[in-house]
């Protein structure tokens, strides 16, 4: 049975620039009606999950925005979960929320910081500002959070390389268990392509450096670069917790998982399907006692070996490869384990640090 639940809150006060997820801006009068669609939807597919679960993680959106009485509602009535997730944005963190959300079961939270220097907030058009993303870590450890990720970007219109130095000291300065580092990845034809076309051209041409940068600080300072674009602190005793992603994790790993709400992606038993993203029509149809409208994907033999590869190679640990050796390319793996990108012990592969420091580049290479 699927042990990893996604919940997607679609609701900001307000839409960045560059962002390209399912989102709704405002609407406050009809967060509770969506909640309402949700835990139907989460009725008629309960009987795919099992009765406790390893994973719950509510995104968004901001569910940190979601009215306050609509999202405890939906918090009391999610199954138990030995990981609850929630994303939020740092404006949204009162002493109140921090406080509710811990009462309420979350145990783990992933702010947005994205950066630290206002210049770069200004041109993401983000509202939140150093002081507030400092305020809202301070609430959540006032209110008992133990593991706090952060959110930051690199590649933004008008940074240099020693912006996101500062950037990654001031996150390590404040020391969450756990960061998530991503270059920016603008869609072409946005108003955010638009108003930064010829800087974004330049950005691109420096992301190698950026990621260079990141990893770097970050391993020296002590944690552990587990996956292509996240890191978490290791853990000091056997006692200590995992303070990898368990939910990002069940993704990495090829695991099932069940999304609820718009836009949201379910891969369960070998089938996976997308909820629509109109938000009146998600609320109609569940109103009605219906599933909401759902775009199917072919998911082939084939298609699932490669994601696992694809996916599985993102990580430190070694991949077990047995199974999947269709879509791996022979020559490739024995050219790239001559340049030192690839290193195949028995039933594993793995990336080396030069190979992870390539990425994407050199998967494209091993599959056939």
């Amino acid at each position: 049975m699927t042990r990893h639940l996604y919940v997607h809150l679609p609701f900001c006060a307000h839409r960045c620039g560059y962002c390209d997820f399912v989102t709704v801006v405002g609407r406050s009068g009809q967060h509770g009606a969506y909640v309402d669609a949700l835990l139907r939807e989460l009725a008629l597919e309960r009987e795919l999950l099992a009765p406790e679960l390893e994973t719950v993680f509510l995104g968004g959106g901001t569910p940190t925005f979601t009215e306050p009485s609509a999202l405890e509602r939906l918090l009391c009535a999610l199954p138990p979960a030995g990981e609850l997730s929630i994303e939020a944005n740092p404006e949204t963190v009162t002493q109140e929320l921090a406080r509710a959300l811990r009462r309420l079961g979350v145990n783990r939270v992933s702010l947005g910081v994205q950066s630290f220097r206002p210049h770069l907030l200004s041109a993401l058009e983000r509202v939140a500002q150093p002081d507030t993303v400092r305020r809202a870590f301070y609430h959540l450890r006032d209110a008992g959070f133990d593991n706090i990720s952060f959110d930051l970007i690199y590649g933004i219109p008008g940074q240099s390389p020693s912006d996101l130095e500062a950037d990654l000291g001031d996150a390590l300065e404040l020391g969450p268990e756990h960061l998530s580092c991503y270059e920016l990845e603008a869609k072409p034809g946005t108003r955010f392509t638009h108003a930064h076309g010829d800087e974004l051209v330049r950005q691109a041409d420096a992301m190698e450096t950026y990621f260079e940068i990141v990893v770097e600080r970050l391993t020296s300072a002590g944690y552990r670069w587990y996956e292509t674009a996240n890191f978490c602190r290791t853990p000091d005793g056997a006692d200590r917790p995992d303070l990898r992603a368990r939910h990002n994790l069940a993704y990495w790993f090829g695991r099932d998982y069940l999304g609820l709400g718009i836009g949201a992606v379910s891969t369960v038993d070998g089938r996976r399907w997308r909820n629509t993203p109109r938000l009146p029509a998600y609320v109609t149809s569940l109103a009605g006692g219906l599933r909401p409208e759902r775009e199917l994907e072919p998911l082939s033999l084939d298609v699932r070996r490669r994601e696992r590869v694809m996916l599985g190679l993102r990580l430190d640990e070694p991949l077990r490869v047995e199974g999947l050796g269709d879509v791996l390319d022979a020559a490739a793996l024995d050219r790239l384990q001559r340049l030192g990108l690839v290193d195949r012990s028995g039933p594993t592969l793995a990336l080396t640090r030069r190979g992870r420091m390539l990425g994407g580049g050199v998967t494209a290479d091993l599959l056939a």
